[in-house]
């Protein structure tokens, strides 16, 4: 169960990223976070951040299938 939690928030958290990125970048606008440089910094360090979770949720989930095997 952990390791599901893991990869659902891993990849909200990579579209949330990707989404802070493309405001910094000015190419979503619409927001007061389109156009500054802070948000084009925080979102890839965040969709980073996120991919290593999601990682760790794949991870989980191919041990535990892998036990279950076994």
């Amino acid at each position: 169960m952990k390791s599901w939690i893991l990869l659902v928030v891993g990849v909200l958290f990579v579209l949330l990223g990707g989404v802070w990125t493309l405001q910094g970048l000015g190419v979503i606008g619409g927001s007061v976070m389109s156009g500054v440089t802070m948000w084009a910094i925080i979102g890839p360090v965040v969709a980073i951040v996120a991919l290593v979770v999601a990682f760790l949720g794949v991870r989980g989930l191919r041990d535990q299938a892998k036990r279950q095997r076994d």
